[in-house]
Protein backbone atom coordinates (compact mmCIF):
# COMPACT_ATOMS: atom_id res chain seq x y z
CA UNK A 1 0.00 0.00 0.00
CA UNK A 2 1.59 3.29 -1.14
CA UNK A 3 0.69 5.54 2.09
CA UNK A 4 1.64 9.12 0.76
CA UNK A 5 -0.17 10.24 -2.23
CA UNK A 6 1.42 13.66 -2.41
CA UNK A 7 2.06 16.59 -0.14
CA UNK A 8 0.23 19.61 0.05
CA UNK A 9 2.22 22.79 -0.97
CA UNK A 10 -0.76 25.82 -0.22
CA UNK A 11 -0.44 29.01 0.89
CA UNK A 12 -1.77 28.43 4.30
CA UNK A 13 0.64 24.58 4.85
CA UNK A 14 3.35 27.30 3.81
CA UNK A 15 2.32 29.30 6.72
CA UNK A 16 2.04 26.48 9.09
CA UNK A 17 5.21 25.04 7.87
CA UNK A 18 7.23 28.44 9.00
CA UNK A 19 5.29 28.89 12.21
CA UNK A 20 4.96 25.42 13.46
CA UNK A 21 7.06 23.02 11.51
CA UNK A 22 3.71 21.10 10.41
CA UNK A 23 3.84 19.76 6.41
CA UNK A 24 0.63 18.39 4.96
CA UNK A 25 0.03 15.03 3.34
CA UNK A 26 -2.54 13.58 0.97
CA UNK A 27 -2.44 9.74 2.62
CA UNK A 28 -3.95 6.88 1.86
CA UNK A 29 -7.57 6.24 3.63
CA UNK A 30 -6.85 3.14 5.36
CA UNK A 31 -3.62 4.46 6.40
CA UNK A 32 -3.30 4.74 10.44
CA UNK A 33 -1.26 7.53 12.11
CA UNK A 34 1.62 5.00 13.19
CA UNK A 35 1.73 3.82 9.26
CA UNK A 36 1.72 7.59 7.93
CA UNK A 37 4.29 8.03 10.92
CA UNK A 38 6.40 5.88 9.55
CA UNK A 39 6.29 6.60 5.61
CA UNK A 40 7.10 9.73 6.49
CA UNK A 41 10.29 8.79 8.63
CA UNK A 42 11.56 6.58 6.64
CA UNK A 43 10.92 8.79 3.10
CA UNK A 44 12.93 11.91 4.39
CA UNK A 45 14.75 11.05 7.08
CA UNK A 46 13.26 13.04 9.54
CA UNK A 47 11.73 12.68 13.30
CA UNK A 48 7.83 12.95 13.36
CA UNK A 49 6.82 14.10 16.81
CA UNK A 50 2.86 13.98 15.96
CA UNK A 51 0.22 12.73 13.19
CA UNK A 52 -3.11 14.23 13.08
CA UNK A 53 -5.38 13.18 10.13
CA UNK A 54 -8.97 14.04 8.72
CA UNK A 55 -10.85 12.76 6.21
CA UNK A 56 -12.76 14.97 3.50
CA UNK A 57 -15.68 13.56 2.04
CA UNK A 58 -16.52 14.39 -1.25
CA UNK A 59 -18.45 17.41 -2.53
CA UNK A 60 -21.49 17.32 -5.24
CA UNK A 61 -20.78 19.61 -8.12
CA UNK A 62 -23.27 21.06 -11.02
CA UNK A 63 -21.87 22.96 -13.79
CA UNK A 64 -24.81 24.71 -16.61
CA UNK A 65 -24.03 24.11 -19.69
CA UNK A 66 -25.72 24.76 -23.34
CA UNK A 67 -26.51 20.74 -23.86
CA UNK A 68 -28.02 21.27 -19.84
CA UNK A 69 -26.93 20.74 -16.14
CA UNK A 70 -24.11 18.59 -16.13
CA UNK A 71 -23.45 17.11 -12.07
CA UNK A 72 -20.59 15.01 -10.58
CA UNK A 73 -18.86 14.51 -7.45
CA UNK A 74 -15.34 15.35 -5.86
CA UNK A 75 -13.69 12.08 -4.56
CA UNK A 76 -12.76 12.43 -1.02
CA UNK A 77 -9.41 12.11 0.21
CA UNK A 78 -7.67 11.97 4.15
CA UNK A 79 -5.27 14.52 5.11
CA UNK A 80 -2.25 14.36 7.67
CA UNK A 81 -0.81 17.10 8.84
CA UNK A 82 2.60 16.09 10.44
CA UNK A 83 4.28 18.09 13.03
CA UNK A 84 8.67 17.36 13.14
CA UNK A 85 10.59 17.71 16.03
CA UNK A 86 12.59 20.96 16.63
CA UNK A 87 15.27 21.45 14.07
CA UNK A 88 13.90 19.09 11.57
CA UNK A 89 12.79 20.26 7.88
CA UNK A 90 11.75 18.63 4.80
CA UNK A 91 11.99 20.22 1.68
CA UNK A 92 9.72 19.57 -1.01
CA UNK A 93 11.73 21.06 -4.06
CA UNK A 94 15.25 19.18 -3.79
CA UNK A 95 14.44 16.94 -6.71
CA UNK A 96 13.13 19.51 -8.76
Amino acid sequence: MDILIKPIVTEKMTNQTERFNRYGFVVDRRASKPQIKKAVESLYDVTVASVNTMIYGGKAKSRYTKSGVITGKTSSFKKAIVTLEEGETIDFYSNI
